[in-house]
């Protein structure tokens, strides 16, 4: 068995005093005296090499005890205990004093850490936003109380269920941004959009899923919307009903006249002409609004950038745009020539 360090200590101090004892204890029985003295001094010879041996393994074992109870309470989270002696220039009281400031530097990141959990606990608690947090396998292992009103259940009742069983499989899969095509949940419906991220816990992938409830914002933007179209109809069918309205006036008037002028059939066929080009171009603008609503959904492609450019600079001739065909056919602007 390996000698401990105590035990070493005190084995080097014997050691070290052996050379001396021993010349000590020959030049003492080598000489002459009596009996009763040389077995007194070689007593008091051998109680002092051990006791101070021992005194020295005392010094070495006791501060390095005491270190190691501090560190046994920093790991237990006690950082109330402190070391006496610490103080600089001594190697010992050295160490002391770093595990004092050690000590020091945990209680505050341990107080910040908790004011950090508290805080991030009251935002979860009172955002109206579903927060879930799911492990690498698709365990649900957090979620707040906007997520469980969503879900209609508890967290100790969906804590470690997989997503499939909560109706959230959707939302680790595909986009990391959309909107959810599920209009329902057990707790609340309506129209969803879905965020997902990903972070790391204990080394671990984990998905943070949050939900949003879109209904109210997507109403307000419809109804922003439809007030934006009225009035652009309204606009629209004002500039040609009210010169249908007046020349129509016109014509009643110069039909009732007696007696009528003489050329009021010219008026009257010119009257109808205006009146027809303004129903026809109302007619063409409701067309042109209906096929707005009719346009099939954007796809996207690969286009070049330069006959787009050179298109907006031809509708505006205050634009300059210089464009470099590059050696691998795509285009590159100079931005110092776009105002």
């Amino acid at each position: 068995m390996p000698l401990t360090h105590d035990r070493r200590i005190f084995l080097y101090a014997v050691l070290g005093g052996t050379p001396a004892v021993v010349v000590s204890l020959w030049m003492l029985w080598s000489g002459t005296g009596s009996l009763n003295k040389q077995i007194t001094l070689t007593l008091l010879i051998v109680a002092c090499w051990l006791g101070f041996a021992a005194a020295v393994r005392g010094r070495v074992v006791r501060p390095l005890q005491t270190a190691a109870n501090l560190l046994w309470a920093l790991r237990e989270g006690d950082y109330s205990i402190r070391a006496h002696g610490a103080r600089f220039g001594d190697p010992m009281g050295e160490l002391h004093a770093e595990i004092n400031s050690l000590s020091t530097l945990l209680r505050s990141q341990r107080l910040s850490a908790m004011e950090a959990t508290a805080l991030v606990q009251a935002v979860m608690e009172a955002i109206d936003v579903a927060v879930f947090a799911f492990d690498a396998g698709g365990r649900l292992r957090l979620a707040n109380p906007a997520g469980q009103r969503l879900l209609g259940t508890p967290a100790d009742r969906i804590l470690g269920c997989s997503a499939t069983e909560l109706g959230l499989a959707e939302c680790l899969e595909g986009e990391a941004v959309r909107v959810l095509a599920t209009s329902s949940f057990p707790g609340a419906s309506g129209r969803w959009g879905m965020r997902r991220t990903s972070f790391r816990e204990q080394g671990l992938p984990h998905s943070l899923v949050v939900i949003a409830d879109l209904s109210q914002a997507l109403r307000a933007e419809e109804s922003k919307a439809w007030q934006r179209l009225v009035r652009v109809l309204g606009h629209e069918l004002n500039n040609s009903l009210a010169p249908i309205k007046s020349i129509a006036g016109s014509l009643a008037a110069l039909i009732r006249r007696q007696p009528r002028a003489p050329d009021w059939e010219e008026d009257m066929l010119s009257g109808l002409d205006i009146i027809s080009a303004r129903s026809e171009g109302l007619t063409r603008f409701m067309q042109a609004y209906s096929h707005l609503a009719k346009l099939p959904l954007p796809s996207l492609s690969f286009t070049r950038l330069d006959p787009l450019l050179r298109r907006v600079a031809a509708l505006d001739t205050r634009l300059p745009v210089t464009v470099l065909d590059s050696p691998d056919t795509s285009a590159r602007i100079d931005s110092t020539q776009i105002e």
